[in-house]
């Protein structure tokens, strides 16, 4: 079970923890780790990618890690002291932030619920942070098949 502390600034409308468990099994986490989740307005999240990546559009998940070069590793108190939450006792791995509007007919369009696009697009999010990213194809599939082992655990299809 992952000992992530998940903040947000509402309640979220699906199980980010359950996500979190799945992914730090998946990434073999041992450390005590903190996330922060936002959902947030299309307007929200295409301001905030103009601001950050200089793309005027709606996204439907960014992801801001807090740390760099910890992609295969397992992230840890010991590892990283300095790179703390609030209360000191966990590593902050960074800011996921989900368009829930861009979810809803994302769903739609892959016909799936809306859960199961929060949950990947979460989960998504959670692998960004620890370091994974999809700039090349070889990248990409591995973080697609990261991504699907994280959804067979949490027994969310298509």
């Amino acid at each position: 079970m992952a000992t992530i502390t998940i903040s947000k600034n509402k309640k979220l409308p699906f199980n980010a923890s359950a996500v979190a468990d799945a992914v730090y099994t998946v990434l073999n986490q041992t450390g005590k780790l903190s996330v922060e989740i936002n959902i947030v307005s299309e307007d929200y999240i295409k301001n905030l990618n103009l601001s950050t990546r200089n793309i005027d559009k709606v996204t439907d998940v960014l992801s801001y890690p807090s740390l760099d070069g910890v992609r295969y590793k397992d992230i840890t108190l010991k590892d990283f002291p300095l790179d703390v939450d609030g209360s000191g006792k966990r590593v902050f791995l960074g800011s996921i932030i989900i368009c829930e509007k861009r979810a809803i007919s994302q769903a739609e369009e892959f016909g799936h619920s809306v859960d199961r696009e929060l949950c990947y697009l979460c989960a998504h999010g959670f692998l960004h942070l620890f370091g994974y990213d999809h700039l090349t194809e070889k990248d990409d599939k591995e973080m697609r098949a990261l991504a699907d082992k994280v959804m067979e655990i949490l027994k969310i299809t298509r």
